[in-house]
């Protein structure tokens, strides 16, 4: 790999492990819960009515949910930092 390559890896991964916890706070996955009007609230709604009435454990929106509440766990910091690897390195290309 190129210097420019992985330089452009490793502030792609940086960049996205950074930026995750923001990201979940604006979509309404806050640690006081769901905000309610937000992107999060539709995404639950949405679920809840899926699911006869209640959000099932270990659905996206359970996940995003302790991710916004509790903050991201080491595999989800991990996973968040090697999309943003990827898309550094592919970005790096142009």
């Amino acid at each position: 790999m190129d210097p420019v390559s992985a330089v452009a890896a490793v502030a792609g991964a940086a960049g996205a492990v950074a930026v995750a916890p923001a990201a979940l706070a604006a979509a309404g996955f806050t640690s006081a819960g769901i905000a309610a009007g937000s992107y999060a609230a539709s995404m639950m709604s949405s679920a809840a009515i899926a699911n006869g009435g209640g959000v099932a454990a270990g659905s996206v929106v359970a996940v995003l949910q302790s991710a916004g509440a509790a903050g991201l766990s080491a595999t989800a910091s991990a996973a968040a930092a090697g999309v943003g690897a990827t898309v550094g390195w592919l970005a790096s290309f142009f």
